[in-house]
């Protein structure tokens, strides 16, 4: 790598510091020392990378091991790539500038679907072939390339990158990860054949390798069946789960960037999973059960991080962080604790039902940070469909708490185009805007905030795997941009501001969230004509996706709207997270009578759900 000239095109570019390196806490180490170097791959720029919690996690994680170097790769940005191409620059990690190409693996965290071209990208950049069969077949040198793993909540169903990758890690990656390396080691020093290393590791539990199994298909596009092909691979590949969360691996420092990135604090995790069973939530039922870390623990973990890092926010992160058993004395003792200090607390994922107003006075002594409530649907008859269990009167009582606690700024997240939706659940987004604006022209002028600040977002429903929505059909483009305008026209008020999403990106994540193998020849052909970042609105180009469809001949309202049957063979099926297809079948069928499941606390090994009770499904 000549870094003369990576250094000269640093300065021709935006936001340099994303490709510098040598951070505060940036782990340094002799790549000729170790005997596994790993590249951790972020498919998105650094300020989005940094700020993903699993990386900060397998990054320390993996440099703690005395045998193997972890660094980092993210995607170059537009402008970055350009310069790279040019000047024959390959992908570079940023600890030490190596090529990609010269790592023992390559392991990509899939977080969201409209980053799988730039896996692509990622790959070519790197001079690394695509395909893995091409990287894997038999008489190649062993060591050419990297093996190239994914992880991630995409990676529950990766069959549209399954012609791509080596193998998936699926479920958390503390221990599994640790188990891989350790085979890898033991087969660098064999001799053995790539394929003897991949056999190896299909034998690990939560170890997918893709290129072990077959796929067949009816006439009609639907899976007819899905068949190990090789003996090392099980039938079904189970999620790996870690039970006791106190003895999870946590780093007690993390990377500190020169520059902004998008959750720019300390990331203190107290629990995973999710007590709550919304029914369009796949993190919800992926990540099941219910495990939290104790208080003691966190307490120690958030001084750890606050003397090695010296940020001034704290976020406490879970899928519901105010579900947490006991947040309110983790709270208050991290509030008492660091005020002095200015230290500021944030509780994203929050519940209109679980806070108090002297909560809430509490959190905002020390410095104050925004408030984001999530209803998701206008009425509660459509909140019961989804298993949301919040109230209008849930939101009366913690707005009006906000609001003479001194809050003044209000978000609140919504769902378009949810099941069995109608045009009064969609004027019920609007009306919950103006009660927001009603709740605080109705106080005292002294009592209240200055100004108010309500921001309403509507993102579109998005089918999910694993879920009891992935069988329905998702919404047309055209009718989404209906709802949209609908929403348009009814909220108003000028302290009011209404944000939405486009209707085409999410038709296009419906597509590959429950899309099958033969997507990988549509993601190939749609980075070919230029598609990138398809997550960001500037970059993304759905005539490249459109024509790629075209060529290859696949209808892609096959895979977002069409209606599954019931004993329809999923994708994803050779899949186990351990919530049974039957226990999203009967919540699919709830949803249609407007029933909702209470909350989930004890383990039921019967359909890896945490419950109330005696952990007997219903």
């Amino acid at each position: 790598m000549d870094k003369q000239l990576l250094d000269k095109i640093m300065r021709q570019v935006s936001k340099p510091a994303r490709y510098m390196g040598n951070e505060y806490n940036m782990v340094e180490k002799n790549r000729s020392e170790v005997l596994i170097n790993f590249a951790f791959a972020f498919p998105d720029v650094y300020e989005v990378g940094m700020s993903h919690l699993g990386m900060k996690i397998l990054y320390h994680l993996i440099n703690d091991r005395d045998d193997s170097y972890c660094e980092r790769v993210f995607a170059p940005w537009i402008d970055m790539e350009e310069k790279m191409r040019q000047h024959g620059i390959p992908l570079f990690s940023l600890e030490t500038k190596t090529p990609v190409s010269e790592f023992d693996l390559l392991g990509f965290t899939l977080q969201h679907e409209m980053s799988y071209t730039n896996v692509l990208n990622m790959l070519d950049l790197a001079g690394i072939p695509l395909y893995a069969a091409e990287r894997n077949k038999e008489g190649s040198g062993r060591n050419d390339f990297p093996f190239i793993i994914v992880g991630g909540p995409c990676a529950y169903n990766m069959e549209p990158l399954a012609d791509f990758v080596d193998l998936a890690a699926l479920g958390e990656g503390e221990e599994l990860i640790g188990e891989l390396l350790d085979r890898y080691g033991k087969w660098k020093c064999s001799g053995e054949s790539r394929m003897a290393f991949l056999e190896g590791a299909a034998q690990i539990p939560g170890i997918y390798v893709p290129m072990f199994y077959d796929v067949s298909y009816h006439d009609d596009g639907r899976i007819a069946g899905i068949r190990s092909n090789n003996q090392a691979a099980p039938e079904r590949v189970k999620k790996r789960i870690i039970m006791d969360m106190d003895k999870a691996y946590y780093p007690g420092k993390m990377i500190v960037p020169f520059m902004d990135i998008v959750h720019d604090r300390i990331m203190l995790e107290i629990f995973r999973g999710c007590t709550r069973g919304c029914r369009f939530c796949q993190a919800g039922m992926i990540y099941r059960p219910v495990r939290e870390r104790s208080l003691d623990k966190l307490l120690e973990q958030a001084e750890k991080l606050v003397e090695s890092t010296g940020y001034e926010e704290i976020s406490l992160t879970s899928l519901s962080s105010s579900d947490y058993s006991r947040l309110e004395d983790l709270a208050r003792q991290l509030m008492n604790r660091y005020k002095d200090s200015c230290i500021g607390l944030s509780l994203p994922s929050l519940r209109l039902d679980s806070f108090e107003k002297d909560f809430l006075e509490e959190m905002q002594k020390v410095r104050k940070t925004g408030l984001t409530f999530a209803p998701e649907a206008g009425t509660q008859r459509l909140r019961d469909v989804i298993n949301k269990g919040v109230t209008e009167e849930d939101l009366i009582n913690t707005v009006t708490d906000a609001l003479s606690s001194g809050w003044s700024s209000i978000k609140l997240y919504f769902m378009i185009g949810l099941p069995t939706e109608t045009e009064e659940d969609l004027q019920g987004i609007a009306d919950m805007s103006r009660l927001v604006r009603k709740i605080y022209y109705s106080m005292d002028r002294e009592k209240r905030p200055k100004n108010l600040k309500v921001t309403v977002s509507t993102s579109s429903f998005v089918p999910k795997p694993f879920t009891p929505f992935q069988w329905v059909p998702q919404d047309t483009m055209d009718k989404l941009g209906e709802k949209q305008d609908f929403l348009r026209n009814a909220i108003r008020g000028k302290e009011v501001t209404y944000n939405w999403n486009d209707p085409e990106a999410s038709f296009l994540e419906a597509v590959l969230a429950r899309g099958d193998r033969r997507l990988g020849r549509i993601i190939l052909s749609a980075w070919k004509k230029g598609a990138r970042f398809d997550s960001w609105s500037e970059q993304f180009n759905m005539e490249a996706w459109k024509k790629a469809f075209e060529e290859e001949g696949i209808d892609p309202a096959f895979y977002s709207h069409r209606q599954r049957e019931k004993d329809e063979i999923f994708p994803w099926d050779h899949i186990d997270i351990g919530v049974t297809k039957e226990f999203l079948w009967r919540e699919w069928q709830k949803a249609l009578r407007e029933e909702i499941t209470p909350d989930c606390r004890v383990y039921c090994s019967g359909c890896g759900v945490m419950r109330l009770g005696e952990g007997i499904c219903r």
